[in-house]
């Protein structure tokens, strides 16, 4: 592994995460590679496009982040972090990102949290 690579995959993945919970498209748009692929327990998409069409909605709920561990190597990253939310059946949603990069930008997603809550909050939502 060398430092510079891991230098590299550390200060894209940060700026991605940063960019994302600022509601700053543009800026995160600028750490995807195409193609693209995100996974989640809710919904995934095969391109950066579709993946930030959802952040606004997404950040009308979010009322606070907090970083829990980093990790990176040369190619991959995990995050782990607490997405606190105005929504009380979610509360604070422990999360865990894991992150694939080439030649320096983000290429996969996975998001991985217990979705439960959330079903419960979108059948609530869906007109009967």
């Amino acid at each position: 592994m060398t430092r510079a690579t891991t230098t590299t995959t550390r200060a894209t993945v940060r700026a991605y995460h940063r960019a994302r919970f600022r509601g700053d498209i543009p800026a995160a748009a600028r750490t995807l590679a195409e193609p693209f692929r995100f996974q989640s327990p809710l919904l995934s998409s095969d391109s950066a496009h579709d993946h930030l069409s959802g952040l606004d909605a997404f950040l009308d709920i979010v009322t606070g982040v907090d970083l829990i561990s980093e990790l990176y190597g040369e190619t991959e990253a995990t995050l782990v972090y607490d997405v606190h939310t105005s929504i009380p059946a979610i509360g604070t949603q422990r999360t865990a990102e894991y992150f694939h990069l080439t030649q320096g930008r983000i290429d996969t997603i996975r998001l991985i949290f217990d979705a439960t809550p959330r079903h419960a909050v979108m059948q609530a939502a869906t007109p009967s």
